[in-house]
């Protein structure tokens, strides 16, 4: 993977709430200068093994026609924090490479209680758009190396700030998303970059949210499936 090339590990497809196909996503990845992505379409009990075998399919018999490594899996959205746990582990046993949770941004009203369940289940490995992320529950992420999401998204980037300000007291690890639902999402590495800065991320954070812990997470993922195939 090429060093000045974006990584969004958060992206949805028309098997959600996107406006695309994941052939149509990848191929508008390539274009913005994407070397990897997530496909992490919103899902509960409902649609949990459904998607993940789609996005199978789509990842055996297209995956490899694109110059863009492809990671599935899922958002486990507006879920009760009871059930996090356990579809989470549900998610990786039918063979997800990653777990988001829909954290508890200020413009949804997600239930209670929803950032702490994620950082606790061991087998989510982003919390989205967390809104007032609270310091303890950024230091829980930080001793299991669970992600915290830096947002493009409109509405949701409104507590970037906050949520870069706690992470840093809790060295919580930082990635900048964009919770992508079509083509006009997308950003650039370099805009990418900018989000960090103006959440108040310094020079080094800013290359940490934005290459270097992607790059490592990408890589943890892949290691992990490649295990689970052999």
């Amino acid at each position: 993977m090429s060093i000045a090339k974006r990584i969004d590990l958060h992206m949805h497809t028309l098997f959600s709430d996107g406006n695309l196909l994941p052939s149509e996503l990848l191929r508008h990845a390539v274009v913005h200068g994407h070397c990897a992505v997530a496909i992490t379409d919103h899902a509960d009990s409902s649609n949990l093994a459904y998607l993940l075998k789609s996005m199978r399919v789509f990842l055996d018999e297209q995956g490899p026609t694109y110059p863009v490594e492809l990671l599935i899996g899922v958002e486990l959205t507006h879920v009760a924090p009871v059930s996090i746990a356990s579809l989470a582990r549900h998610a990786k046993e039918l063979g997800a490479d990653l777990v988001v949770v829909h954290g508890e941004t200020i413009v949804e009203p997600v239930a209670p209680g929803t950032n702490r369940a994620a950082v606790e289940s061991p087998d989510v490995d982003i919390l989205a758009h967390p809104g007032f992320l609270t310091v303890e529950e950024a230091q829980l992420a930080a001793q299991r190396r669970c992600l915290i999401e830096i947002t493009a998204r409109k509405g949701h980037s409104l507590t970037n700030g906050h949520v870069a300000n706690v992470c840093r007291q809790a060295r919580a690890l930082m990635v900048v998303n964009t919770d992508t639902h079509g083509p006009d999402d997308m950003i650039t590495f370099e805009r990418a970059q900018q989000i960090a800065a103006g959440a108040g991320l310094t020079s080094d954070e800013i290359i940490q949210a934005t290459e270097t812990t992607p790059r490592t997470f990408i890589a943890r993922c892949l290691s992990a499936r490649s295990q689970l195939e052999s």
